[in-house]
Order: C-alpha cells, then sequence, then structure tokens
C-alpha cells in the first residue's frame, strides 16, 4: 500500500538528490546534498521495511485503536512539516499557533465550554492526563487521584510520577463504580478521573451519577474522553445513551485525542480546563521566549516546550473538510462506526460458534469463541487460536482478520454469556471498529469468524 505513496514522494524528493533543501536565492549547502539516486534508493528501502506493518488502514484490520489519518490531515501535516513550525512561542510559529487556538476553541465548544477556559494542544493524551492532573494536584496538594479499575493505567502511573495517591475504584459485573466504596473513601479524594469510553471495552463511565457526588463532596471531575471524546457529536441521535455526555460542561478538565477518531496523524491530543483561572499555575518565565508579543503563547499555559505546529495545522485543514457539527462533518463519520458495531454486534449474536460478552456502547464489541467448550480456561485458550489464526500470514488471504485480545476478571462476564467460570480472569477477542469503512465491510467480518472458529 506504500508503494502508491512513493510515486508522488519519489517526485517530490528527488530535487534533493542535487540542490538540498533551498530557499531560492541561496546556495545549498554541500554537506546536505544527497547523492545521486541514492533518495529513490532509501525510499525503495524504507517501503520494504514498512511492508512489515499490518494493513491497519483495511477493514479486515479490527484489533487495536488504529485509525489512518485522513488525507488531507497528512498532507497538510507534511506541508507545514517543510517549515517545522514550533507552536511553544508565537514566534515559533505564528500561523498555526492562531490554527491551533481556533481547533482548541471549536473542541472546547464541542464540549459546552464556554468563553472562559483553557487548552491547548499536546503531543499525545497521556501528556494531556499528565497536565490535567497536574493541575488537580496543585490545586488539592496531596489528595488522591481517583479512577476506576476500568481506567487507562496512566493515570495510576501519572499518579505517581506526580507523587499524589491513586485510589482504584472497583466494578460491578454490570459495569458501574462501586459508590460504596467510593463514598467511604471520599474525604481523601481530591479528583476523580471518568472515562469516557474506556480503552478496554468502550464503555462510557456514569458522568451523570458521579457528577452530583463530586459536587456535593467537593471533588474535581476530570474526563478522560481520549478515545470517545468524538461521540459527544452523536448525542440526541439515539445511537448513544445521552446521560452521561449532558453534563459535560460539568467537568473541570476534559482530555480528548484527535489522533483517535480526529482522523489527525500521531501524536495529537487536547487538554482543556473549564476555568481559565488555573493558568497561574503555570506561571514561568522564558526571557528569550516570550518576548514578541503581549498576547498569550500557548508554551505559557503547556507542561510541554516544542511541540509540532504542523499538528495544529493537520487538524486545521480536517476541521475546515469536516467540521464538528452538520450533516457532513464528523457526525456522519462517527455514526457509522457506531452503526458498524451495532450490527457486528448483533450478527455475532446469531452464530452457534460465538457468544458477545455484553453490548457495545460506542464502537468496541467484546465477544468469544465457544467451539471448544463454555469454561472460562476453553474460551480462553479457543480466543488465543482465533487471535493467532486471524493474524498468520498462512492463513489463505480471504480469511485473515485482524482482531486483539482482552482480559478481565471472569467475575464480570454478563450472566447471559453463557460461560462458566473456572478461572479467575478469561481471555476474550475483541474488535475496534473506528473506521467508518467498516460497517460495509460487517457480512465479510462474520464469513471469517466462522471460518477462523473451525
Amino acid at each position: 500500500m506504500y508503494s502508491e505513496y512513493l510515486k508522488w514522494l519519489k517526485t517530490g524528493l528527488e530535487h534533493l538528490q542535487v540542490r538540498g533543501h533551498v530557499w531560492p536565492g541561496t546556495e545549498p549547502d554541500k554537506t546536505m546534498v544527497i547523492g545521486e539516486g541514492r533518495v529513490a534508493e532509501i525510499m525503495e528501502e524504507l517501503v520494504a521495511k514498512l511492508g512489515g506493518n499490518y494493513p491497519f488502514g483495511h477493514p479486515e484490520y479490527a484489533g487495536q485503536m488504529l485509525k489512518p489519518p485522513h488525507g488531507i490531515a497528512w498532507a497538510a501535516y507534511a506541508l507545514a512539516m517543510a517549515i517545522n513550525p514550533n507552536n511553544h512561542a508565537l514566534d515559533g510559529g505564528p500561523p498555526t499557533s492562531e490554527m491551533e487556538k481556533e481547533c482548541v476553541s471549536e473542541l472546547a465548544a464541542m464540549f459546552g465550554f464556554r468563553a472562559d477556559y483553557l487548552g491547548h494542544l499536546s503531543s499525545s493524551g497521556t501528556i494531556a492526563n499528565l497536565e490535567a492532573l497536574w493541575v488537580a494536584g496543585r490545586l488539592h496538594p496531596g489528595k488522591a487521584i481517583a479512577c476506576t479499575t476500568a481506567a487507562h493505567y496512566t493515570h495510576e502511573r501519572i499518579s505517581a510520577v506526580l507523587g499524589l495517591p491513586c485510589i482504584k475504584i472497583p466494578m460491578s459485573p454490570g459495569g458501574h463504580p462501586d459508590m460504596d466504596f467510593l463514598m467511604k473513601h471520599a474525604p481523601d479524594i481530591g479528583t476523580l478521573v471518568v472515562t469516557m469510553g474506556t480503552t478496554g471495552t468502550g464503555a462510557v463511565e456514569p458522568l451523570h451519577v458521579l457528577a452530583g457526588f463530586c459536587r456535593k463532596k467537593g471533588i474535581r471531575i476530570h474526563l478522560d474522553a481520549a478515545y470517545g471524546g468524538f461521540f459527544k457529536l452523536l448525542q440526541g441521535s439515539s445511537l448513544i445513551d445521552d446521560a452521561p455526555w449532558e453534563l459535560t460542561s460539568l467537568a473541570d478538565s476534559i482530555v480528548i485525542d484527535p489522533h483517535k477518531h480526529g482522523l489527525q496523524p500521531y501524536g495529537c491530543g487536547c487538554v482543556l480546563f473549564r476555568d481559565a483561572s488555573v493558568g497561574r499555575l503555570y506561571k514561568h518565565d522564558s526571557p528569550y521566549t516570550y518576548f514578541t508579543s503581549d498576547e498569550l503563547h500557548l508554551g505559557e499555559i503547556s507542561l510541554e516546550c516544542s511541540r509540532a505546529g504542523a499538528s495544529a495545522a493537520a487538524l486545521w485543514a480536517t476541521l475546515k473538510a469536516f467540521p464538528l457539527s452538520g450533516d457532513t462533518g464528523f457526525g456522519p463519520v462517527l455514526q457509522q462506526c457506531r452503526m458498524a458495531a451495532l450490527e457486528f454486534a448483533g450478527a455475532v449474536a446469531g452464530l452457534d460458534d460465538y457468544t458477545m460478552i455484553g453490548s457495545p456502547e460506542l464502537d468496541i464489541v467484546i465477544f468469544a469463541p465457544l467451539s471448544t467448550g463454555r469454561l472460562s480456561s476453553q474460551v480462553s485458550e479457543s480466543s488465543k487460536t482465533v487471535f493467532r489464526r486471524g493474524m498468520d500470514p498462512a492463513t489463505p488471504a480471504g480469511d485473515r482478520l485482524y482482531l486483539s485480545l482482552y482480559r478481565m476478571p471472569a467475575a464480570q462476564l454478563p450472566e447471559d454469556c453463557g460461560i462458566e467460570a473456572d478461572t479467575e480472569e478469561i481471555t476474550v477477542l475483541r474488535s475496534t471498529l473506528m473506521k467508518p469503512e467498516h460497517r460495509g465491510f460487517i457480512p465479510e467480518m462474520v464469513e471469517r469468524l466462522k471460518r477462523l472458529a473451525r
């Protein structure tokens, strides 16, 4: 698949063989010139190496959270990278800094944040979460960060980096936080992380249940919407449960990853704060950086220093092509992913050799093969077998299906899945249907699953 990109890349890069990267009216530095024919040779070798990747762009890849960026995003990124602007300071990237502010404003409005907010892009959701929890720790010194056992592992790790306790909230078999446990530990908690789309199952934690509790107890709310945040656009469509999404504007901070459902290249995260006054916590001086204007430099409200202005250019161009509102923007893209998950789950539920593990809340589907037995130990081995067969190069191309594995406590299995627990943990199959092309591929996916189970 990379050979198509190579055709125009080589055309654009051939001038490097002779000239190097040169501005008009200047002479190339001889140390930067690439020898005759070496560009094509190097790029051909690169293509050969990249051929070892799985077919991430094809709908038969339904494993990890890998969604190829839209063509306009990587074209805008590549164009901006020819300049390589740095959005840490205004004079490091004046146009891309303005683009970043535009993009962040649109993302903030999507969640219901109004004029008095603070936010910026980041190099990843992990860094964005680090920043949000750093602010939380400054506002509630020494108090714990709380998150459910289904939350991303990064929160526990970040808490350790910040020197803050981390309280892990147990989950019920139905996937709800243990409110009795939360009530007991409330005096020790400064911030509660609510995950709007877990990376394991795509579960949306009940913000509508937790928001009132947190306000009553004086606990900050941080929404980790890194994966599921763009599904906010489906609110009111009857495709998702609106209740948790209706209260996003009450969160103290929010993280979203445009490099997941936002069609962006890695890495592009975003952190938002409802109250702009948290900007006082960033106060620092950089005498050689912040001198070009009285306007706020993005680096003054960020833990990161150098940040790729190209990320802002790519997201800006994408939001121009796919607005966050309307009938031709991001909403219809998310709708296709959600419909793919519902249709795939319905089809799997009708297969004799498989069982569903709960119902998908977003676009991640959890299921398991029953072809060798219904004990959790047997299901785990069958899941691993189907997983290996699906991505084995020896498997006929028309039978391959790239899935992922998900390990969960057997005690959290739904009662209606037909699996009998004889182990504490069980390994099942997981499909991430985050490409809109998945919807049209569902019948083929189901046929391949049948053949892999046999």
